[in-house]
């Protein structure tokens, strides 16, 4: 079969202006309610600008969602950092396909406080945050590693360094908030004629419009 032919037609209730409300992150959580049945439902693709114009993306995990944004955690000399500290526009993605819905949002990221990020750390399993550390020790995110032999060793070296204690939060790790400006709920409909409304940031509150498939 070729890729011109994979074709599946979307049925669902749709998604009306009455169902929507007036508050994008109280649809949101609505839509993770029932999206937690699939695997990783909090996994969201994270676009930014590379340092060379460029656009870069990846998926990273939602870890957080508060009145000001979504919250995901990473090492500060990652590639992504480097890309949110020249250029802090970016978006976000939620596929979540098996309910013929996608999230898509677009906003700035801003830090999170050291005390957010140690106490997210904190709550991390043993193994991640030793990891966090390994890759550190190899070189730091996102920079080349000689070969797999290589990590092996630096997560060895800082398993001896915090064998007796408790794996503190690196320095260079912690959180980013992406504050949205505009978020769009897409709910997929029988013959591509697809739900999407749009909110758009207007003072405190939001502004809602129904846009075209």
């Amino acid at each position: 079969m070729s890729l011109a032919d994979q074709r599946r037609d979307y049925r669902s209730p749709g998604l009306s202006e009455e169902e929507a409300g007036a508050d994008p992150l109280a649809l949101w959580w609505r839509w993770y309610a029932d999206a937690e049945v699939m695997y990783e439902p909090n996994a969201m693709v994270l676009s930014t600008t590379g340092l060379d114009g460029g656009p870069r993306v990846r998926t990273v995990l939602l870890k957080g969602l508060t009145e000001q944004g979504f919250v995901f955690f990473t090492n500060y000399a990652s590639d992504k950092a480097a890309e949110i500290a020249r250029d802090p526009r970016c978006g976000l993605l939620f596929g979540w396909f098996d309910l013929h819905r996608q999230v898509r949002i677009s906003g700035r990221a801003e830090k999170v406080s050291r005390e957010d990020s140690q106490a997210y750390f904190a709550t991390r399993p043993r193994g991640s945050q030793l990891g966090a550390w390994a890759s550190i020790e190899a070189g730091g995110q996102s920079r080349p590693v000689a070969d797999r032999g290589s990590l092996d060793a630096a997560l060895t070296a800082v398993e001896e360094r915090f064998a007796d204690q408790e794996v503190p939060c690196p320095d260079q790790w912690g959180g980013f908030c992406v504050v949205p400006e505009s978020v769009e709920f897409w709910q997929g409909a029988t013959g591509r004629l697809h739900d999407r409304l749009l909110f758009t940031r207007a003072g405190d509150g939001w502004q809602r419009q129904r846009l075209a498939p």
